[in-house]
Parts: C-alpha cells; sequence; structure tokens
C-alpha cells in the first residue's frame, strides 16, 4: 500500500487540535507533578522513619512499575476504592504522580549541593522551617534543576499518549480512529508522530537555551 500524501495532509490538519489536548494535559499533569514532587521532598526531609518507610515503598512501586499499569490502576482499580474519577482525570494523575516520584528524586540530589551555612544561618536567625524552604531553599532548588524539570516535561507530554488505553481522545486515539475509518492507519500515525517531535523538539530547544543561561550566569 503506497503511502497516500493527501490523506495525510489532511489527516495532519484534523489532528491539530488533539494535539493542543495532548499539550494541556500534559501542562496539567506536569504542573501537579512539581506540587506532589515538592511536598514529597521536603516530606522526606523532616526525616520521620514511618512517614518515610511508606514514601519509599511508593516510590519503589512508581519507579519499578510501566506507566501503563499506574494508568490501569487509577482509571479501574480506584473506583472501587470509593474513589471515581474520569478517564482524562485518572489519567492526569497517574501520570503526574509517576512524574512526581522522579522530580522529588532530582530534587534530592540537587539539595545535597545547597551551602549548609546558609541554613544554619537562618536558623540562628529564628526563622521556622516553613520559611527556610519558602524563602531560602526552593527558590535555590528549582533555579539548579530547571533544565532537569524541563526534560522531565518532555516525557510527560510523551506519557500522555498512554491515556488514549482508557478512552480518552488525544493525538494518538484520535490518529487511531483516523486510521480505522479510512482503513489507512500509517498515514495518521505519522502524522501524530510529528506532532510529538516537533512538540519535544521545542521543548528540547529550551532546555538547552536555559542551560546556557544558567551556565553564563554563572561564569
Amino acid at each position: 500500500m503506497k503511502f497516500n500524501f493527501g490523506f495525510f495532509w489532511e489527516s495532519l490538519i484534523d489532528l491539530a487540535p488533539f494535539a493542543l489536548v495532548n499539550l494541556q494535559l500534559g501542562a496539567l499533569a506536569f504542573v501537579l507533578a512539581v506540587i506532589c514532587g515538592t511536598l514529597l521532598t521536603i516530606v522526606r526531609s523532616f526525616k520521620i522513619a514511618p512517614v518515610n518507610a511508606v514514601i519509599g515503598v511508593f516510590i519503589s512501586f512508581i519507579r519499578g512499575t510501566p506507566l501503563i499499569i499506574q494508568i490501569f490502576l487509577c482509571f479501574y482499580a480506584l473506583p472501587s476504592a470509593g474513589i471515581d474519577m474520569g478517564p482524562m482525570t485518572a489519567g492526569i494523575v497517574a501520570i503526574a504522580l509517576n512524574s512526581a516520584v522522579f522530580i522529588s528524586e532530582i530534587q534530592r540530589g540537587s539539595l545535597r549541593a545547597l551551602d549548609v551555612g546558609q541554613l544554619e544561618a537562618a536558623t540562628a536567625l529564628g526563622l521556622t522551617p516553613a520559611l527556610i524552604w519558602a524563602k531560602i531553599i526552593l527558590p535555590q532548588l528549582f533555579r539548579r534543576i530547571v533544565p532537569m524539570l524541563l526534560n522531565e516535561a518532555t516525557i510527560v507530554v510523551k506519557g500522555t499518549a498512554l491515556l488514549s488505553i482508557i478512552t480518552v481522545v488525544e493525538l494518538l486515539r484520535a490518529a487511531q480512529q483516523m486510521g480505522a475509518a479510512e482503513f489507512r492507519p500509517f498515514e495518521p500515525l505519522v502524522g501524530a508522530a510529528l506532532y510529538f517531535l516537533v512538540i519535544n523538539l521545542v521543548l528540547a530547544n529550551l532546555t538547552e537555551r536555559v542551560e546556557r543561561k544558567i551556565a553564563a550566569e554563572r561564569r
């Protein structure tokens, strides 16, 4: 079967709105992931043994299982526990929780590079832990990890394609539906791949620009 360029361009145009759906899903999941990952980092820093033990089990589960299984669990298993979410909400939550773990690990690694003297001085001045985190630790921490967060954002955006398995009509599912309707699956899938490629190339370029800017400021 020859590649039909006419159908390809038609699919490319029709898929444009669904690319925006993936961007919206990715943005929501990423913002939620940053918030949850930061909270995880803060809670773990207090070194409360029972709490850290529970968090450790959660982190091991997230890191040790595929994202697709986590999406299935959020969509199919949580309703049986009384937490009933629609497919889009369940997908965002699953991706956000997955990414939050990796963001927390990024933050923990970068925390070691912070100047301990600043924290000791802040404590000596009587600042509360909340103020120390809000005014001293987090601003410096996020400045250090911006490039890594942007890399994580690309992973999150790509992960939104998996939501097609729980009936979310995003880029991949729309491409599959278009292909099935015309019995030509290849052209729409190529179109979907191009959209994902462009989105992630833009994010990669932004990451490089930020890295260069940070490196120039440190000189």
